[in-house]
Protein backbone atom coordinates (compact mmCIF):
# COMPACT_ATOMS: atom_id res chain seq x y z
CA UNK A 1 0.00 0.00 0.00
CA UNK A 2 1.48 3.15 -1.13
CA UNK A 3 1.59 6.22 1.65
CA UNK A 4 -0.05 8.66 -0.74
CA UNK A 5 -3.73 9.65 -0.33
CA UNK A 6 -6.02 9.00 -2.76
CA UNK A 7 -9.03 11.68 -3.72
CA UNK A 8 -12.43 11.67 -3.18
CA UNK A 9 -14.80 14.01 -5.16
CA UNK A 10 -17.99 15.27 -3.82
CA UNK A 11 -21.06 16.73 -5.16
CA UNK A 12 -24.07 18.14 -3.44
CA UNK A 13 -25.73 21.48 -3.45
CA UNK A 14 -25.77 20.80 0.13
CA UNK A 15 -23.14 21.35 2.76
CA UNK A 16 -24.72 19.06 5.27
CA UNK A 17 -25.06 16.49 2.82
CA UNK A 18 -21.06 17.03 1.50
CA UNK A 19 -20.34 17.20 6.01
CA UNK A 20 -22.18 14.26 6.62
CA UNK A 21 -20.50 12.22 3.45
CA UNK A 22 -16.94 13.62 4.60
CA UNK A 23 -17.35 13.15 8.15
CA UNK A 24 -19.06 9.12 7.17
CA UNK A 25 -15.58 8.46 5.17
CA UNK A 26 -13.39 9.60 7.73
CA UNK A 27 -9.79 10.09 6.94
CA UNK A 28 -9.33 6.17 5.70
CA UNK A 29 -11.94 3.96 5.03
CA UNK A 30 -10.62 0.43 5.60
CA UNK A 31 -7.08 -0.13 6.85
CA UNK A 32 -5.67 -1.40 3.64
CA UNK A 33 -6.30 1.74 1.68
CA UNK A 34 -4.38 4.90 2.09
CA UNK A 35 -5.58 8.06 3.79
CA UNK A 36 -8.80 9.87 1.51
CA UNK A 37 -8.47 13.49 0.74
CA UNK A 38 -11.95 14.96 0.06
CA UNK A 39 -12.53 17.69 -2.23
CA UNK A 40 -15.90 19.14 -2.15
CA UNK A 41 -17.70 20.70 -5.35
CA UNK A 42 -21.84 22.31 -5.23
CA UNK A 43 -21.99 23.28 -8.46
CA UNK A 44 -22.30 21.76 -12.25
CA UNK A 45 -19.94 24.49 -13.22
CA UNK A 46 -17.43 23.55 -10.42
CA UNK A 47 -17.88 19.64 -10.88
CA UNK A 48 -17.15 20.59 -14.94
CA UNK A 49 -14.05 22.93 -14.31
CA UNK A 50 -12.50 20.66 -11.55
CA UNK A 51 -12.97 17.41 -13.91
CA UNK A 52 -11.17 19.90 -16.77
CA UNK A 53 -8.32 20.44 -14.65
CA UNK A 54 -7.30 17.08 -15.07
CA UNK A 55 -7.15 15.80 -11.13
CA UNK A 56 -6.50 12.12 -10.98
CA UNK A 57 -9.71 11.56 -8.18
CA UNK A 58 -10.20 7.82 -7.57
CA UNK A 59 -13.69 8.07 -6.63
CA UNK A 60 -16.72 10.36 -6.51
CA UNK A 61 -19.69 10.82 -4.75
CA UNK A 62 -22.91 12.65 -6.39
CA UNK A 63 -26.21 13.31 -4.67
CA UNK A 64 -28.57 12.52 -6.88
CA UNK A 65 -30.94 14.97 -5.31
CA UNK A 66 -28.70 17.95 -5.74
CA UNK A 67 -30.50 21.44 -7.02
CA UNK A 68 -30.76 22.98 -10.02
CA UNK A 69 -28.57 19.97 -11.51
CA UNK A 70 -28.91 16.52 -10.27
CA UNK A 71 -26.21 14.04 -9.68
CA UNK A 72 -28.37 11.50 -11.84
CA UNK A 73 -27.55 13.28 -14.82
CA UNK A 74 -24.30 14.82 -14.11
CA UNK A 75 -23.29 11.64 -13.29
CA UNK A 76 -24.54 10.11 -16.96
CA UNK A 77 -22.60 13.38 -18.14
CA UNK A 78 -19.25 12.86 -16.80
CA UNK A 79 -19.80 9.08 -17.88
CA UNK A 80 -20.14 9.99 -21.53
CA UNK A 81 -17.86 13.07 -21.68
CA UNK A 82 -15.17 11.73 -20.05
CA UNK A 83 -12.89 8.88 -20.42
CA UNK A 84 -11.47 6.44 -18.23
CA UNK A 85 -13.24 8.81 -15.37
CA UNK A 86 -13.27 7.16 -11.83
CA UNK A 87 -16.04 5.39 -10.32
CA UNK A 88 -19.26 7.05 -8.94
CA UNK A 89 -21.11 6.31 -6.17
CA UNK A 90 -24.88 7.70 -6.32
CA UNK A 91 -26.68 8.88 -3.29
CA UNK A 92 -29.89 8.38 -3.72
CA UNK A 93 -33.33 9.09 -1.17
CA UNK A 94 -35.87 6.64 -3.48
CA UNK A 95 -35.38 3.33 -3.79
CA UNK A 96 -37.68 3.10 -7.01
CA UNK A 97 -34.43 6.02 -8.24
CA UNK A 98 -32.30 2.50 -8.54
CA UNK A 99 -33.47 2.06 -12.03
CA UNK A 100 -32.57 6.08 -13.07
CA UNK A 101 -29.18 5.22 -11.51
CA UNK A 102 -28.46 1.84 -14.19
CA UNK A 103 -28.70 4.72 -16.87
CA UNK A 104 -26.15 6.79 -15.03
CA UNK A 105 -23.38 4.32 -15.34
CA UNK A 106 -22.54 4.83 -11.92
CA UNK A 107 -20.98 2.08 -10.45
CA UNK A 108 -22.45 2.35 -6.98
CA UNK A 109 -25.55 3.12 -5.51
CA UNK A 110 -25.55 4.21 -2.28
CA UNK A 111 -29.01 5.25 0.52
CA UNK A 112 -29.70 9.05 1.90
CA UNK A 113 -29.83 9.26 4.64
CA UNK A 114 -26.15 8.17 4.59
CA UNK A 115 -25.90 4.55 6.09
CA UNK A 116 -22.43 4.86 8.12
CA UNK A 117 -21.44 1.19 7.78
CA UNK A 118 -22.54 0.82 3.67
CA UNK A 119 -20.91 3.93 2.63
CA UNK A 120 -17.74 3.39 3.73
CA UNK A 121 -17.78 -0.17 2.90
CA UNK A 122 -18.95 0.62 -0.88
CA UNK A 123 -16.02 3.62 -1.50
CA UNK A 124 -13.09 1.05 -0.08
CA UNK A 125 -14.42 -1.50 -2.34
CA UNK A 126 -14.52 1.03 -5.34
CA UNK A 127 -11.46 2.53 -3.89
CA UNK A 128 -9.40 -0.97 -4.24
CA UNK A 129 -10.70 -1.38 -7.81
CA UNK A 130 -9.79 1.84 -8.75
CA UNK A 131 -6.22 1.41 -7.85
CA UNK A 132 -5.36 -2.03 -9.54
CA UNK A 133 -7.27 -0.67 -12.16
CA UNK A 134 -4.64 2.61 -12.62
CA UNK A 135 -1.72 0.02 -11.09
Amino acid sequence: MSDATVKVLVFSDDRLVREQIRLTLGRRVAPDLPQIEVFEVATQGALLRTLDAGTDYTLMIFDGDAQPSGGFGLAHQVKEEYADSAPIMLLVKREADAWLASWTRAEAVTPFPIDPVTMPQQAAHLIRARLAEVA
